[in-house]
């Protein structure tokens, strides 16, 4: 019988990349939740799992030896999976060369593009004092709707990101994507990530994975320790 995966996990758009991976796999796993605005981040014993202080995190009790092994980084996590289980990588050289392009992707533009717009567009206008600011919130703005133009154009000729076929790529790209109204951008002009998203939703492991912890974001707003915690910035008192 399967081990259980150690997921140190957050609900946000990351950890719900390997629930969603998870759950898809059928992979069974437990979750250590990592209060990212109290700072478990920084705890000691999680460190030496994710030394960039950076949910989420693994641990494999059946590694590739048979040893358990942990990995840090969503994308690495994903392909760690992928190559565990055989599943959702490709089938062949080409179809896996198309899966790393957009999950390199995902990692290197949506994510962090759509981060900082959700920083600037939420976050800094409810800091004390407040940061809005403009240049910031139109750069980020302007950079995830051109990422979203890339991917619409890329799911015109293809039902999923890398292709015919179901991957991680999508896993790691959808989380991202389903938050465009947060990012303050159009699905009018952009129809087929709009069926992409709808269709995936409606898988039952996309909307599994993304449900898990719902409740450990109960509180509404962001006080002042997780500003400092999360951002760095010292509210003033």
């Amino acid at each position: 019988m399967a081990q259980d995966i150690d997921l140190y996990y957050w609900p946000t758009p990351n950890g719900w990349k390997i629930t969603i991976a998870l759950e898809e796999m059928g992979l069974p796993y437990r979750i250590l939740p990592v209060n990212i605005g109290a700072g478990d981040q920084f705890a000691p014993d999680f460190l030496k799992i994710a030394p960039n202080n950076r949910m989420p995190a693994i641990v494999d009790p059946d590694g590739p030896d048979g040893a358990p092994i942990s990995i840090f980084e969503s994308g690495a996590i994903l392909q760690y999976l992928a190559r565990k289980t055989g599943q959702f990588s490709g089938a062949n050289p080409r179809e896996q060369a198309a899966v790393e392009q957009w999950l390199m992707w995902q990692m290197g533009g949506v994510g962090p593009m759509a981060g900082q717009a959700h920083h600037f567009l939420s976050y800094a206008p409810e800091l004390d004092p407040p940061q809005v600011l403009p240049y910031a919130q139109n750069r980020y703005r302007n950079e995830v709707a051109r990422l979203y133009g890339v991917l619409d154009r890329q799911l015109a000729d293809n039902r999923y990101a890398a292709g015919h076929f179901l991957s991680i790529a999508d896993m790691a790209i959808w989380p991202w994507a389903i938050l465009w109204e947060r990012q303050e951008q159009s699905l009018d002009d952009k129809p087929h990530l709009s069926r992409w998203l709808d269709e995936l939703a409606a898988r039952p492991a996309f909307a599994n994975g993304k449900s898990v912890g719902e409740d450990l974001r109960a509180t509404p707003k962001m006080d002042r320790k997780a500003q400092e915690v999360l951002f760095g910035v010292r509210s003033k008192s």
